[in-house]
């Protein structure tokens, strides 16, 4: 992992995101550097996707800053970002892994052109090098490049969930955000999965922030961890440590759960 000397990649400072008045996060500070993985585990309603939609701005903050390096005009807060400017950046320099992969790719176009969809936004035009470029992604993903003009329909909810992978990580993102990327999988096909994006966020140097409610997924993938309870973070350390030796009563009773069932 990158030395914390650096320049954080991502700050993320007093972000508060609800609605209702009830649900949502709250006052959520953290930094991510560059190449570190950094999970946000919690139960179902801990505020935990909320505080992944603020951060990468697909919903506002009510309150707080987001503060990006970008690659032309250095470190800025997002909220001074026009919305076009927002949005190249989310398609170039960003991914987004859906939990449903049909949330997340084009499911009546091949296979190839939503991987070729991407690589066009940055420039890239060249039908032949596209087809190449996508193929080889296939590839990389366990997927038999032939199917390169089938559509997402045809595929098995494992290889969707790869495509989709395939689709944003073919930019080479600095930062990828992953909202519970394994929950809709198999067992089987969830642990193949992990192994591949262990192997892509190692082999590429991502930052990446990953939702989970799986504290497996936190202890094979992540270098940092946040629990979240009630919209509020309750704990964050490195993994290892809040996995082996929890402090606050709400992660070690997360912990023991694991641990018994």
């Amino acid at each position: 992992m990158t030395a914390h000397t650096l320049q954080p990649l991502l700050s993320v400072r007093n972000v508060t995101r609800t609605w209702d008045g009830t649900h949502g996060c709250r006052d959520v500070s953290f930094d991510l550097y560059p190449g570190e993985v950094l999970c946000v585990v919690g139960e179902s309603g801990s505020g935990k996707s909320t505080l992944l939609s603020a951060v990468s701005h697909q919903t506002m903050p009510d309150a707080g800053s987001v503060w990006y390096d970008t690659r032309d005009q250095g470190f800025i807060d997002l909220a001074a970002l026009q919305g076009a400017r927002l949005r190249l950046l989310s398609r170039t320099d960003w991914g987004f892994v859906r939990q449903n992969a049909r949330d997340g790719l084009r499911m009546q176009v091949s296979a190839g052109a939503n991987i070729a969809e991407r690589l066009m936004a940055v420039g890239e035009r060249h039908y032949g090098d596209l087809r190449e470029t996508a193929g080889n992604w296939l590839h990389k993903m366990e997927i038999d490049a032939g199917r390169l003009d089938d559509t997402p329909v045809s595929f098995s909810g494992g290889m969707q969930q790869r495509l989709q992978i395939a689709r944003n990580l073919v930019t080479h993102p600095r930062l990828v955000f992953m909202d519970e990327p394994t929950a809709s999988l198999d067992v089987s096909v969830q642990a193949r999965l992990l192994d591949l994006l262990r192997q892509l966020v190692t082999d590429l140097g991502l930052a990446a922030i990953v939702v989970t409610h799986d504290l497996a997924v936190a202890r094979l993938l992540a270098h940092r961890t946040l629990v979240m309870r009630g919209g509020r973070v309750v704990e964050s350390g490195l993994t290892d440590q809040i996995l082996d030796d929890p402090q606050h009563p709400y992660t070690q009773l997360l912990v023991s759960s694991i641990l018994q069932s």
